[in-house]
């Protein structure tokens, strides 16, 4: 996985990208929790709950129906405080909680990803993975290792996402 702040770039990047007037801050502030939602699985770690489980790490929280369906009922449960249109709402969240298991699926390490729970309990990784995998302590990441992998997030995530912000601002102004 990639670490937890990572997480929020795409949905960071995309709503700064759009501007304040397409994606209001509180559906903004509402996005960036959501892609970082489906790393609560870690918790089951807690509860005896093992990797592979499908209630596991990677396990439904990374599913396409869970992407689909939370932010449906955020969009209900939130309609008059996004302060925007439903359609957007739920695209713009939909975007924000997938785009969590995509990047988990172009890692380099882990299980997959269940994205097809719960019609199947198999796990995925896109065809390339080019994210290294974000250790659990947080001790690790003042190794050689954890250096590499905040690098490759650098590189294979903030960076595309700030040239995407860029690209939607310029278009904004012209």
């Amino acid at each position: 996985m990639p670490t937890i702040i990572t997480h929020a770039a795409v949905p960071i990047c995309l709503g700064l990208g759009l501007g304040l007037k397409v994606i209001p801050p509180r559906l903004l502030f509402v996005g960036i929790a959501l892609a970082m939602l489906p790393d609560a699985d870690v918790l089951s770690f807690k509860l005896g709950v093992s990797y592979g489980n499908v209630f596991g790490h990677r396990g439904f929280t990374h599913s396409l129906l869970f992407a689909l369906l939370v932010p449906l009922l955020c969009v209900w449960v939130g309609r008059r405080w996004f302060k925007a249109g439903l359609m957007r709402c739920w695209l713009f969240l939909t975007v924000s909680l997938l785009s969590h298991s995509l990047l988990d699926s172009v890692t380099t390490g882990g299980k997959g990803v269940g994205w097809l729970w719960p019609w199947s309990n198999e796990r995925f990784f896109a065809p390339w993975q080019v994210i290294k995998v974000a250790p659990f302590a947080l001790s690790r990441y003042a190794t050689p290792y954890g250096h590499q992998v905040i690098f490759s997030e650098l590189l294979w995530v903030w960076l595309p996402g700030v040239m995407m912000m860029g690209v939607l601002w310029w278009y904004r102004r012209h």
